[in-house]
């Protein structure tokens, strides 16, 4: 229960810091809904079909992610963290990509029932 009440308290910070982003509405959704629904999972399960609708939303925006994911591993994998300041398209597209996996991995744990994490 506590794990799930500050992964809660994470994605509600990544909300808040994502506010100055070029796309803010997105991502704060994004952030807060996985937020709010890993606080909700500390006292109660989480129905089936909310996960699996966040999951799909996550997989086709992820898919929409890929191709300038895969761009930035073909060029090398430049750094994308040598400023906080996006100067590259592969920067912001990479970091959402990989932020969209974290995502995913968040809502994939919310839906197992047993967690070790519980």
């Amino acid at each position: 229960m506590i794990i799930r009440i500050l992964i809660a308290l994470l994605f509600l910070a990544f909300a808040y810091v994502q506010l100055n982003d070029p796309d803010p509405w997105l991502w704060v959704a994004l952030y807060t809904s996985t937020g709010i629904l890993s606080a909700i999972s500390a006292f109660s399960e989480i129905p089936r079909r909310i996960i699996q609708a966040g999951m799909l939303v996550i997989l086709v925006w992820f898919f929409f992610l890929l191709p300038d994911f895969i761009n930035w591993v073909k060029v090398g994998m430049p750094s994308i963290t040598t400023s906080m300041k996006a100067e590259a398209p592969h920067i912001e597209l990479t970091r959402e990509f990989l932020g969209l996996g974290i995502c995913a991995l968040a809502w994939w744990w919310l839906g197992k029932k047993n967690s070790s994490l519980s």
